[in-house]
């Protein structure tokens, strides 16, 4: 499998959504269900978060290797199917730690005007 830095495309950057559920599954630590990550994107971005768009994003993330699923601990989660856990892999650190850094360079000398923060968009 090709590295982190190749899985990215051509800007060598992570897709947002993709960073915000590779943030969100570090923040959940080894308790990342996709309602829990669903949960903590909510909670972070002040907005509802599609579960569809965590689930096709959490997809990619374990087709790219960036994460992937785990077995439940013992406890038994209730009625239903299994629940199922996912944990960052070293890839999806490197992943993240590249964007930041690229993020980082384009941020870097911009000083957005005071107006600009006050403005909205309608």
């Amino acid at each position: 499998m090709a590295p982190a830095s190749r899985r990215l495309g051509k800007t060598g950057v992570l897709g947002a959504f993709e960073e915000l559920v590779l943030l969100a599954l570090l923040h959940q630590d080894r308790e990342a269900s996709p309602v829990s990550i669903r949960r903590e994107l909510a909670g972070r971005l002040g907005s509802d978060v599609a579960m569809g768009a965590v689930y096709a994003t959490l997809d990619r993330l374990v087709a790219k290797q960036m994460a992937r699923t785990r077995e439940p601990r013992s406890i038994p989660s209730g009625p239903g199917r299994p629940r199922t856990y996912f944990e960052i892999l070293p890839d999806g650190l490197s992943a993240l730690e590249q964007t930041r850094r690229i993020r980082r360079q384009m941020w870097r000398g911009i000083s957005l005007p005071a107006s600009a923060a006050r403005r909205r968009i309608t």
